[in-house]
Order: C-alpha cells, then sequence, then structure tokens
C-alpha cells in the first residue's frame, strides 16, 4: 500500500534531515510522528519514527547506572563551525590525536576501548573552531548500539586507523560492516553536504570521511605504508598523514576541514558601529543573507529587509536582498 506522504509530513521529514542539534532533531521525529498519515502503508514508517524517538531521548538522557542517569549523555550537542566524529578500530590512538589537537582531557591508555562516551573537544584554526567529538572504537567485540544517534549530529568524520596494525584493514572493513548496519556510510565525495542524509530513508546518513594515518613516528615508509594500505582496501577516501607523537600533519588538519568543508565566515556589525570581527558566523558555501539573519536571530530572519555588504565580491557598503549569497570574509549589516 503506497505511503502517500502529505506536504506537512514531507515538510517535517526535510526540516529533521536539516537539524544538527539532537534536542532539534527530537522535535521535528515527533512532528513527523504527530502528521504523518496512520494507515497500513506508512506502519513501517511509523515504528521506525517511534524506535529514533526512543532512542535520542534515551541517548540524550544518557545511561543509567545504578538505576540512575549519571553517566554522560551519548549525544554531543554541535558546536563551532562544523562537528567532526573521531572514528576508527581499537588502539588506532584517536584518543591521544584528540587529547593533542583540542588540549581535552581525553583518557589515553596502551590498551583498547579507554574512551567509552563521545569526548567533545574544540580544534582552533584561525578566528573559528571545529568540534572533535571522540568516540569509542568500533569493532565485532565492543558493539555501540547508539552509535549512529551519536553520529547523527556530525558533519564529517576523521576515520583514525594505524597502519602499523597487520590486522588494520580487516579491522577498517570490520568497522564499516557495523555502520552499514546502523545505516551510516562513510564517503570519499566532500562535494556532498556534510551530514546528508539519504533522501530514501530519513534514518540513513552519509558522512564525508578523511582517512587519518596515524602513528606515522612508528613507520619507517609512512607514504608507503599508506599507498599498500589503499591498494589492499580498495578504499577511496583522502588521507592524511600524522603522528599525535611528534605532531606531524596536525597543523595541515583545521586548513583542510575549512576548504573542504566549505566554510564561510561573515562578519556582521550594526549600522554606525564597527565590525565585531571576534566572533564570526559559519555558514557553508552558497549560503546566503538570509542565513545570517538566522543565525542571529529567527525574527530577525522573518523580519529582514535587506543588508549592506563589503567583502571579496567587491561590494563595498551596496544594499543587496536577502537572496544574495554570501563569500568568506563577508561584514554584513542586517536591516529589518
Amino acid at each position: 500500500m503506497p505511503a502517500n506522504l502529505t506536504p506537512e509530513y514531507k515538510a517535517a521529514e526535510a526540516a529533521f534531515r536539516k537539524a544538527r542539534d539532537p534536542r532539534e532533531r527530537l522535535e521535528w521525529l515527533r512532528e513527523m510522528l504527530r502528521v504523518i498519515p496512520k494507515h497500513k502503508g506508512t506502519d513501517h514508517l511509523q515504528a521506525d519514527i517511534k524506535r529514533r524517538i526512543k532512542e535520542l531521548s534515551e541517548e540524550l538522557e544518557g545511561p543509567r547506572k545504578g538505576g540512575a542517569r549519571t553517566a554522560p549523555a551519548l549525544v554531543v550537542r554541535p558546536e563551532g563551525a562544523a562537528q567532526i566524529a573521531l572514528l576508527g578500530p581499537p588502539n588506532a590512538g584517536k584518543s591521544s590525536l584528540h587529547a593533542r589537537l583540542t588540549g581535552s582531557s581525553a583518557q589515553v591508555a596502551p590498551y583498547p576501548f579507554t574512551t567509552q562516551y563521545p569526548e567533545p573537544g574544540m580544534l582552533p584554526y584561525e578566528d573559528i573552531h571545529f568540534q572533535l567529538v571522540d568516540l569509542p572504537a568500533v569493532s565485532p567485540e565492543h558493539p555501540l548500539p547508539w552509535l549512529a544517534g551519536a553520529l547523527s549530529s556530525a558533519d564529517a568524520c576523521l576515520l583514525v586507523v594505524d597502519l602499523g596494525d597487520p590486522a588494520c584493514v580487516e579491522q577498517v572493513e570490520a568497522l564499516h560492516a557495523f555502520l552499514r548496519n546502523k545505516r551510516v556510510t562513510l564517503t570519499e565525495r566532500w562535494e556532498e553536504c556534510p551530514g546528508e542524509a539519504d533522501e530514501s530513508d530519513p534514518f540513513a546518513l552519509r558522512l564525508p570521511t578523511l582517512l587519518v594515518a596515524n602513528k606515522a613516528d612508528r613507520l619507517a615508509d609512512a607514504e608507503e605504508e599508506l599507498r599498500a594500505f589503499l591498494e589492499l582496501s580498495g578504499f577511496r577516501y583522502p588521507a592524511l598523514i600524522t603522528s599525535a607523537a611528534t605532531g606531524r600533519g596536525l597543523g595541515e588538519l583545521g586548513r583542510w576541514l575549512f576548504s573542504h568543508l566549505g566554510i564561510v565566515r561573515v562578519y556582521t556589525k550594526a549600522p554606525g558601529k564597527p565590525v565585531e570581527r571576534g566572533h564570526p558566523f559559519t555558514l557553508r558555501r552558497g549560503q546566503t543573507v538570509e542565513d545570517v539573519a538566522r543565525l542571529v536571530h529567527k525574527d530577525l530572519a522573518r523580519q529582514l529587509r535587506y543588508a549592506r555588504v563589503w567583502g571579496k565580491s567587491g561590494l563595498q557598503g551596496q544594499q543587496v536582498g536577502r537572496e544574495h549569497r554570501v563569500e568568506d570574509g563577508d561584514v554584513v549589516e542586517l536591516h529589518a
């Protein structure tokens, strides 16, 4: 029986796909359940929505310890220019990399499964920050039923591997198999929308992925080991060689993420006031003045009449409409 989904349901589903904040996603899931047509053709979709509502509610509250919810939450609210998930097999050095990049207090130990819960930290790059979320190691011996929920707010993924481990190819293949069962696909295509959902399945997720070949300090020829890994595995991810111990490659990461995520920094100013240079708003290539106004305040986006823009496009205070696309470094003065 066909689903015959209504425009109200399709709008709620589109908003759910677009949302990154976990609580906002939960609100849109409940709206999807409220407006979905109730008949046999939507029975499976209704059950899927109810399951995701239950899982996301539990993930936001955190796991139980001794009958009370005292452990950390299993999903992290996005902050900064983008949320980047760190995934990898056991002992790949994710936590060491995370601690070195963000200065976090992530627990580091020479044995597997040290990380038990999502650990957020901020990677600075020029005048913005990327949120890096260290996740527990993924392996068949340590299944994580909540992992898909933790990844749902991510914009992209760093797949961390230790090329010095003889089993690294098999470990990463097992990680991919686990993610496929959770309807998560890691893709080498960064030109797609970050954290893009599958149009045919609102709960499937495609994450642009950078392969991070870690522990390069332990390899005689890291470049040759990386070539061999890619040839044996058949993976086509862009790759970066790093060492959390020596710092090799770590300075390139922020610049790489900035360019491949299409980050656009916009600085705002009030009429007659100086530019606020300290904390730019961050958008993606192709977004508009209206999107800037929405970041400032949702009511401002509705009331926006026009803006004045100074920037690389050659505009020097000219008046533009809400549909004008902003570029990195633009200064925008909003008029409601």
